[in-house]
């Protein structure tokens, strides 16, 4: 079982791609989609728990009305030609972000395969499409105070009011294409993500660059805020709770040194 429990992949890349074969952006986005099923083959087939990739932002909506139509059509075909394999290989299927501008065909589509796959205890897949990160902690915030009116939240709270609060933190952060930015990308649940920048546009992104990444991102010493490798964070936390209340306990023979 691969120790990366949720990888998360910025798609990028296609554009400029295509742009470098004269051929037109959407062209790049075409043949960007058709890497996705190997990828999510791979990463089903070495263990990892939840894959979240980032296919539309919000900010995507300032891209050329043809280019934005394009990707609508792509995901509406990438969910027909991949939906008896998910359901075979046991995905559990979500969309996260405001897709309700989808053409309503595309919209029942999803919510059919969304529904169909819930109770699947595979490789849960995410396609994030139409999302924000920090749309997505400003709605988990107004939902909390909507409901728990003059009361603190905490980051258990802003856990559990994300968009789909069962991926857990991720573990890897992967973008191709070149750039090295976060893109306004799970802000929330990369705190502690491995980062790893990638020149291979996503096109040309395989299945053995994919694995290898994970292997080497595997043997990164990872500390979560300590200065020894540790398991989780969930452990870093613990074990700086712990050091916290002996520290203050013992705080003024500490200073009388």
């Amino acid at each position: 079982m691969s120790q990366c429990k949720h990888v998360a992949i910025i798609m990028d890349g296609n554009g400029r791609w295509a742009e470098r074969r004269s051929h037109c952006r959407t062209w790049g986005h075409i043949r960007g989609s058709s890497v996705v099923s190997e990828i999510v083959e791979e990463a089903d087939s070495l263990g990892i728990n939840a894959l979240t990739l980032y296919s539309f932002s919000t900010e995507n909506w300032g891209r050329p009305t043809k280019e934005v139509s394009t990707l609508f059509k792509l995901l509406k075909k990438f969910l027909l030609r991949e939906r008896q394999r998910v359901i075979k290989n046991n995905i559990r299927f979500k969309v996260m972000g405001d897709y309700q501008d989808l053409p309503s065909q595309t919209i029942q589509i999803i919510c059919d395969l969304e529904e169909v796959t819930e109770n699947n205890k595979g490789l849960k897949l995410t396609i994030a499409f139409g999302y924000g990160g920090r749309s997505e902690l400003v709605s988990s915030v107004n939902n909390w105070i909507a409901s728990n009116p003059g009361k603190m939240i905490s980051q258990k709270n802003i856990n559990n009011l994300l968009l789909v609060p069962d991926l857990g933190d991720v573990d890897l952060l992967i973008r191709t294409g070149g750039d090295q930015r976060i893109s306004n990308f799970l802000l929330w649940q990369i705190a502690y993500a491995e980062l790893w920048f990638t020149k291979t546009s996503w096109p040309n992104f395989t299945k053995d660059e994919f694995r290898g990444i994970v292997n080497k991102a595997i043997g990164r010493e990872r500390r979560f805020g300590t200065v020894d490798a540790n398991t989780s964070l969930d452990h870093s936390v613990g074990l700086a709770k712990k050091n916290k209340n002996i520290f203050l306990e013992n705080r003024e023979g500490i200073n009388n040194e």
